[in-house]
């Protein structure tokens, strides 16, 4: 058995021992995947991580494995950082030790190397983890008031009466309330998530990868603006049960397509202003 053998038994051992060790937070991760709406892209985040990794397959051929004894110092610290999170009943130290226990076991067995061959689609496993709770209330309060603060501007320049107290907007003929759900935050972390692939596929040079991807927040923000701004109006015009069901839930759908359709616009802009250079013709293409 030569040494690249050798690798992949290891790793395939340390497979089966991470299954075992971390079952129990992946099942309780789908769970919140499946139950709560502002993570259900979570599903799409380890395909595509692995699409991502498959990608650099014949980069990680043409790496050599070595070892490197700082992967057991990590991998140690990320069971602490379980276990602590155990203890303390926190989901997120367990769920963020998992990735520390993953690119621990791939420096050890692989080396520095292959981590940077794949420190991308490791860091993108990162949107697969829910916020913690703490910080999640400190986006979406913000963001709540923000949507019913620009929704009441616009109704007033489309001369619709309004009153606004907080997060709630008092119409004439009903009470409109900005609640968690409609912070935009659930738009906001699932246009990013696009942000980032689609500015992967879209151009090779970083930076205007970065900027699509910083451009989803403001977008995410401006266009739930809109559509409180919208239902709102939809309510005077037409009454409160406009506001309500299916034309609630269609609208939040036709707002996230056209955040998207305004970010891709973004990236075209970006690709006119600024286009990508040529890759340079091989040694011996003129001839």
């Amino acid at each position: 058995m030569n040494t690249s053998q050798k690798h992949w038994l290891a790793a395939g051992l340390v497979g089966v021992g991470f299954a075992l060790l971390y079952w129990h937070v992946a099942a309780k991760l789908v769970f919140d995947w499946y139950n709560d709406d502002n993570y259900s892209h979570g599903f799409l985040i380890i395909p595509i991580a692995l699409y991502l990794a498959w990608e650099r397959r014949e980069r990680l051929r043409a790496a050599t494995a070595t070892s490197s004894a700082f992967g057991l110092v990590v991998v140690v610290g990320s069971i602490a950082v379980l276990v602590a999170g155990i203890l303390g009943s926190e989901l997120f130290l367990t769920r963020i030790s998992i990735l520390g226990t993953l690119v621990g076991t791939l420096l050890f067995l692989f080396g520095w190397r292959y981590l940077r061959i794949l420190a991308f689609p490791l860091a993108f496993l990162l949107l697969m983890i829910p916020i913690p709770s703490i910080i999640f209330n400190q986006i979406a309060f913000p963001l709540q008031l923000l949507a019913s603060r620009f929704g009441e501007a616009a109704m007033g320049a489309a001369d619709v009466p309004v009153l606004r107290e907080g997060n709630v907007l008092i119409l004439a003929n009903t009470t409109l309330e900005v609640a968690e759900a409609c912070s935009g935050i659930r738009s906001l972390v699932s246009l990013l998530t696009l942000a980032i692939v689609f500015g992967y596929f879209s151009d090779r040079r970083m930076w205007v990868r970065t900027l699509v991807a910083v451009s989803s927040i403001p977008v995410a923000v401006i266009t739930n603006g809109i559509r409180v701004a919208g239902t709102g109006i939809a309510a005077h015009r037409f009454g409160p049960a406009a506001a309500e069901g299916f034309f609630h839930e269609f609208s939040g759908w036709l707002v996230f397509l056209a955040a998207f359709a305004l970010m891709l616009g973004i990236q075209q802009a970006i690709s006119r202003l600024a286009p990508e250079a040529a890759a340079p013709a091989p040694v011996g293409a003129a001839a």
